[in-house]
């Protein structure tokens, strides 16, 4: 626990230091987690004598995060479609080393891990109000960010502690048996008073900064049970160790990949609207 609390520490001033500075360093960043989770991915699908397209798919994810970069989404759209068809195509190119389960395993990895990663620098780079507050004055993407990240962290936590706490009835024990309904409850409650906290800081409509906190901890739970149920089926336990105390990139960052979508589409259509 210790070493989980000392790297949490760590983690949070650096992430802090790169939303902040944003621009080529935040996408740099996007870019190096991006990359260590589709390693992650496709050595826990190699397990079981499979071949996921490590390769095309590390192009595909390059080029959509170099579209968000630069801002084309169009670029983005070109990158996944392109490296989809590649290892598609790998599946009648190389039929006796590939298998059609590969290619689609690839292509789902594709969106799975490279879209939301490009919709965080997107989203980061998005202009529109800024707000200012006594400590710190954030641009429009800065401060979506960190309601996104916040409010991924604080759903976790929450459904932690509340599921060692009160925690008896099984959310879902076939995918991930620590996980609890009292957890769930929890991590919903804390995540929403911790984003219309944010909100009331950054003088934000607090109905709407409510349904979005309640959003998160919904989606970021669904996102921690994919990645449960994939490493189930892949027969891991972590998705890496290079995170001390908290695993791989993958582990995490696998709520992020569910919430990020969310609060870039909830500043497209909700705050810039």
């Amino acid at each position: 626990m210790i070493t989980r609390i000392i790297s949490g520490i760590i983690g949070i001033g650096i992430a802090g230091y790169v939303i902040q500075s944003g621009g080529t360093t935040f996408a740099i960043a996007a870019a190096v987690l991006a990359a260590l989770a589709w390693f992650e991915y496709t050595r826990a699908f190699s397990r079981r004598g499979g071949s996921p397209a490590l390769f095309s798919g590390l192009l595909g994810i390059g080029g959509m995060l170099y579209g968000a970069y630069v801002g084309h989404e169009n670029i983005i759209l070109l990158a996944l479609m392109a490296s989809s068809v590649l290892a598609l195509m790998t599946c009648v190119l190389l039929r006796g080393d590939v298998s059609v389960h590969d290619a689609t395993v690839s292509v789902a990895g594709i969106c799975y891990i490279g879209m939301p990663f490009a919709l965080l620098i997107l989203l980061r780079n998005m202009m529109g109000p800024v707000y200012a507050t006594p400590i710190e004055t954030f641009s429009c993407g800065a401060a979506m960010v960190w309601v996104m990240f916040i409010g991924t962290w604080a759903s976790d936590s929450f459904a932690y502690f509340a599921g060692c706490a009160f925690g008896s009835h099984k959310l879902a024990p076939a995918i991930s048996p620590n996980k609890t309904i009292e957890g769930f409850f929890g991590g919903l409650i804390g995540t929403i008073a911790v984003i219309v906290g944010i909100g009331w800081f950054l003088a934000m409509p607090l109905p709407q900064m409510a349904g979005l906190g309640a959003a998160i901890a919904v989606l970021g739970t669904l996102g921690d049970l994919v990645e449960s149920m994939m490493k189930r089926q892949t027969g891991i336990k972590d998705s890496g160790a290079i995170i001390p105390g908290h695993g791989g990139v993958w582990d995490r960052f696998d709520s992020v990949l569910f919430t990020a979508p969310l609060v870039y589409y909830y500043t497209v259509y909700i705050v810039l609207r």
